[in-house]
């Protein structure tokens, strides 16, 4: 069972700082357009890129089909390409399937576009999918 107290620390607590972009909004889209070419993006702020504490059984899994222990929560939702999400929500993807350029965090569907410093973060998989709109 997940406690108060793991996503309290999830949310707010310290993690290991990182810059993200530091450009501007308009040259982080353009970027994404270039490498993912078509496929949807969402800019956040104030992100935290989590890596998903998994034994290795559950790792190779993951590996085997392609992604990588880690999701991504944000605070703020700048920009959604789809309108799936409105400017200043908060936003938690599925799973991962590559980081690019320390700023592009993609999954399945989505290029979340890290705009400006984040945080790592380690989670048991039970916490960082606790969170759900």
């Amino acid at each position: 069972m997940v406690t108060l107290e793991e996503i309290s620390q999830l949310l707010y607590g310290a993690g290991e700082e990182m810059p993200g972009w530091q450009g501007t909004q308009d040259e982080l889209i353009t970027l994404a357009a270039k490498t993912f070419p078509g496929k949807a993006f969402c800019v956040v702020r104030q992100w935290i890129l989590i890596g998903l504490t998994v034994n290795p059984e559950e790792k190779e899994k993951l590996t085997g089909i392609g992604l990588l222990p880690a999701t991504l929560y944000a605070h703020e939702v700048v920009l959604d390409s789809r309108n799936r999400f409105q400017p200043g929500m908060w936003v938690r993807s599925n799973f991962g399937k590559s980081f690019t350029e320390g700023c592009m965090f993609e999954t399945k569907s989505t290029v979340y576009l890290l705009w400006g410093s984040g945080q790592r973060k380690e989670a048991t998989v039970g916490a960082a999918f606790s969170m759900s709109a």
